[in-house]
């Protein structure tokens, strides 16, 4: 052989065989599983078999322990004979604290690993622990030693089985399970990656919501007819449930299918000639009948399912119906499905506190049916405030003390979408308050936006976003604290520094600038609407702004004074904050003024902070960008809002000083708010679909978001021209004149319809007018509009005990008039709400038309609410409670929105209304 040749010899053998090095670096591992093992543990034993091959080791993995073999891991249960065994070398008794999810990793020396779960998912869970160190260092450690445990019990995401609009002919929540509706619920896929997320941020339950769900999943012998979807796609369903369930068990995740009621499925309604969900009917037999086997069926069919329970929205709210339902219809339905099914095992229930006395409900369900769970809401429908207190803090410690698991709700995050979320302390100290706070130990995680539009992002991309890659950090930063909430904070800044320094390809410096954009603008949104906003829920969209009427006056918005007595620090709304003013009374807690401040100042600092790191990403820069982009989107809102709330100020000001130039103070703090408002449209204009995913007759705030209308910044932009213009000439208006001329009452006009039933008197609104025929409570003042109309005498206390109802016929369109009292209180009628009531708006009765419409003596203030109904019979159902039936107007007619107390002498009080600046 020629020099050459062996040289060339030589050179090949040592190519194809590894070197000393490498063998010593890289040898051979075995994992030990035992015998008859878990799906859980043969899924983590896979996971870290990846990480282990990723990493250079030549693994297998068996179910026998081989002596002497220290590059072993044994993974099993504490009472698992092979882990008694090495637990023996390692003289280690069986733990006694055998909390849920536990493990334990350790290996010393010449000894095998140790790796001890106290129950499936803990052997899971520590499989995918040393698989995550494996990975993040390269090599299997030589010695360790490691115990942990979950500090919540459940922690929970969810997925809308929804839309962002109805569908044709149907009402809301209302979404059979087909591929043409839902074409991601069927692509294994995608659930495989999102399950494969869960378990890494180590979820451990997985919440499906959808109204009536049983229609597309179950048959039942007694309502054939009830199924709404076509034998191909119901056996699309049960393979894609089955696949599911089995995916999601394998990774320690119980799978819980939410439903609400009373919701019945369309061709079951239409077969019975009744609606699908009517909040105000009562339970009749029928449907009890329908939904209890409905879900004996399921139960039978998918016993290791859990049910979510929603008693409010589609049934009448807090009351005797909600006990009945739940201990009558719903337990017995699975119990019937245990029955059928020959176990005792019971399934978890979990009782969503929303629109319901849930612990009364629980008082009386506990001595019925033991493995239940509570859940509500943890800011409402949105990101506030890490100080949760008031009554609402009350409930939930109400709720925690009950004895079983109390689960809080991260719901629908109206504030934060579309822009995206990270900020790691904000979420840290809201896990914090969970325990702290309300006393729960579960967390049910919503994405962070564009809930309806499920599995995409708003983001403007081809191929569209999906929310499970862009908000990576939202799913792990909430999992990482609700597994353990008191982590160190600047050993959590480093950490999530390298988490976002690795995402873009960065060095640790930047890394850390990234996390500071992400922490400076968390705090805007949740600030912004805790101290200017209407609602805590989606019926608001933050970040397409809000009309000054709104700021100045929200009390005419219906007000949901829950945001600022609990999911709020205790501080000061717009109008409370400006009447201190005038009065030099001191003011109390956050301002709204200290919060124009503080969010102008965490826009500045976000937008420096990820300026800093631009320059040096070197990976997924596109992703980069639209991150970038959402800072600066975020800054221009918080300059809007801010300079809108300065601006609100000096013309609340102008309400008790009768100064124009209060008003000239305002003018450029208000040109100021629309210009920055016209630079997040630039900036959104070509990087976003929409602001908010739900695009329904439920978005009210600051505009109605009917047919998908006013869902982008640019649609909204004219509106803050027009509302600065129309401001400008108020202003000169009143310059030009000394004295302002009062406009006439534009009075409504009177209809007349047959009332079928019941039978009722009618009464002239007058002062002295009697209002109930059962007592003597008459008219002391009323809107001077109103004094056409014919009102309907009703007995006060049969309202009360007794839901009212009117059929009546019209021969054209009418509105039909109804007067709230301006208290929360059971003896009357519940204001339309659609923060409880998904059906509050079905007659475009949510809006107040007229506040302060109408004094009776002895009684609240009554709010005017219209309710549309087209030319035709009609049954209207309202609840119970004492309310005023004002009587019929000319359906095409607009009802001038004010405030009487603002322009009646005999309803004003000291109160003048100043709304008319801008509209």
């Amino acid at each position: 052989m020629s020099h050459y040749k062996l040289l060339y010899f030589i050179l090949f053998i040592f190519s194809v065989q590894p070197s000393a090095a490498q063998g010593k670096k890289n040898p051979a591992v075995t994992i030990v599983v035992p015998i008859a093992t878990h799906t859980r543990i043969t899924f983590g034993a896979e996971k870290l078999k990846q990480a282990l091959t990723k990493a250079g080791y030549q693994t297998t993995i068996t179910q026998n322990i081989k002596a002497r073999d220290k590059q072993q891991i044994v993974i099993g249960l504490w009472t698992d004979n092979t882990i008694k065994q090495v637990a023996s070398i390692y003289a280690l008794t069986i733990p006694t604290d055998t909390i849920k999810e536990g493990f334990m990793i350790r290996k010393d020396g010449s000894k095998p690993f140790l790796l001890a779960g106290t129950d499936p998912s803990g052997a899971l869970y520590g499989c995918l622990e040393l698989a995550t160190q494996i990975t993040e260092t390269g090599k299997l450690p030589e010695q360790i030693s490691l115990t942990d445990k979950p500090e919540m019990v459940l922690r929970g995401t969810c997925v809308g089985v929804q839309k962002p609009t109805y569908l044709p002919g149907r009402d809301v929540y209302e979404y059979p399970y087909t591929p043409e509706t839902f074409p991601w619920l069927y692509d294994k896929a995608l659930w495989i990656r999102y399950l494969d997320m869960m378990v890494e941020n180590r979820y451990n339950s997985l919440y499906l919501w959808n109204g009536h769900p049983f229609a597309s999943l179950v048959r039942l012998k007694d309502y054939p007819y009830a199924v709404e979807v076509d034998d191909a796609t119901f056996k699309k369903n049960e393979d894609m449930f089955r696949f599911l369930t089995e995916e999601a068990d394998k990774r320690g995740i119980w799978v819980i299918q939410m439903f609400y009621n009373i919701i019945v499925s369309k061709p079951f309604a239409e077969h019975h000639h009744i609606k699908t969900q009517d909040r105000n009917r009562p339970i009749i037999p029928l449907i009890a009948d329908y939904t209890r086997k409905s879900i004996a069926a399921f139960v039978e069919k998918y016993p290791n399912v859990g049910l979510l329970i929603a008693l409010g929205e589609a049934m009448e709210g807090v009351g005797q119906d909600d006990v009945d339902w739940f201990t009558k219809t719903i337990i017995p339905g699975v119990k019937d499905g245990l029955k059928a099914l020959g176990k005792t095992t019971e399934p978890p229930i979990v009782l969503r506190a929303h629109d319901t006395d849930a612990p009364r409900v629980m008082k009386a369900a506990l001595p019925l049916y033991k493995n239940l769970y509570t859940e509500a809401k943890f800011n409402g429908e949105a990101l506030t405030t890490y100080t949760p207190r008031g009554k609402w803090a009350e409930l939930h410690r109400t709720l925690s003390n009950i004895g079983t698991v109390q689960i809080e709700n991260v719901h629908i995050l109206a504030n934060l979408e579309p822009f995206r979320y990270g900020s790691s302390d904000f979420i840290q100290k809201s896990v914090q308050a969970m325990h702290s706070v309300y006393g729960a130990n579960g967390l049910h995680l919503y994405p962070q936006a564009s809930y309806w539009d499920w599995p995409y992002t708003a983001d403007k991309t081809t191929p569209r976003l999906l929310q499970l890659d862009r908000d990576w950090i939202w799913y792990k930063t909430w999992g990482r604290y609700a597994w353990k909430s008191g982590r160190n904070r600047p050993a959590e800044v480093t950490y999530w520094g390298n988490q976002l320094a690795e995402k873009y390809g960065l060095p640790l410096d930047k890394g850390k600038d990234v996390l500071e954009a992400y922490e400076q603008t968390g705090e805007i949104s949740p600030k912004l609407l805790r101290r200017y906003g209407i609602t805590d829920g989606n019926r608001q969209t933050l970040t397409l702004g809000m009309l000054m009427t709104q700021l100045i006056n929200p009390f005419r918005y219906g007000l949901l004074t829950l945001l600022y007595e609990s999911e709020a620090p205790e501080g000061e709304m717009i109008i409370d904050y400006a009447e201190k003013d005038w009065k030099h009374e001191k003011h109390i807690g956050e301002t709204p003024v200290q919060i124009a401040d503080e969010v102008i100042e965490h826009g500045k600092k976000a937008v420096e902070a990820i300026d800093k790191a631009a320059g040096a990403v070197t990976k997924d820069k596109a992703e980069f960008d639209r991150l970038k982009n959402d800072v600066y989107c975020q800054n221009a809102m918080a300059n809007f809002y801010a300079q809108k709330a300065r601006a609100a100020l000096s013309i609340l000001r102008y309400k008790y000083s009768n100064d124009v130039r209060d008003l000239d103070k305002a003018l450029p703090l208000l040109e100021s708010s629309v210009n920055h408002y016209a630079d997040l449209v630039k900036l959104t204009k070509d990087t976003y679909l929409y602001a908010n995913s739900m695009q329904t007759k439920q978005r009210k705030i600051p505009m109605r978001g009917v047919d998908a209308t006013y869902i982008t910044w640019e649609e909204m932009l004219p509106v803050y021209q027009k509302e600065l213009a129309h401001f400008k000439h108020s202003i000169d208006s009143l310059k030009s004149t000394n004295k302002a001329v009062v406009k006439a009452p534009i009075l409504l006009k009177p209809v007349t319809v047959t009332i079928q039933s019941p039978q009722v008197e009618t009464y002239s609104l007058e002062k002295g007018q009697r209002v109930f025929t059962d007592t003597a409570a008459t008219i002391s003042g009323f809107a001077p509009e109103l004094k056409n109309l014919k009102g309907l005498k009703l007995a006060k206390a049969k309202m009360q005990s007794e839901r009212t109802s009117l059929t009546f016929t019209a021969t054209e369109p009418v509105k039909l008039l109804v007067g709230f009292f301006n208290e929360k209180n059971p003896n009357y009628l519940p204001t339309p709400e659609l923060e409880t009531d998904a059906s509050a708006n079905d007659y475009g009765q949510s809006e107040i038309k007229i506040s302060n419409a109408i004094l009776v003596d002895g009684l609240p203030p009554v709010n005017v609410h219209a309710y549309s109904f087209k030319a035709g019979k009609h049954t209207l159902n309202l609840g119970k409670g004492a309310c005023l039936l004002l009587g019929f107007m000319d359906g095409n007619q607009e009802i001038p929105i004010f405030d009487a107390a603002g322009v009646a002498p005999d309803l004003a009080g000291n109160k003048k209304n100043i709304d008319w600046l801008f509209e």
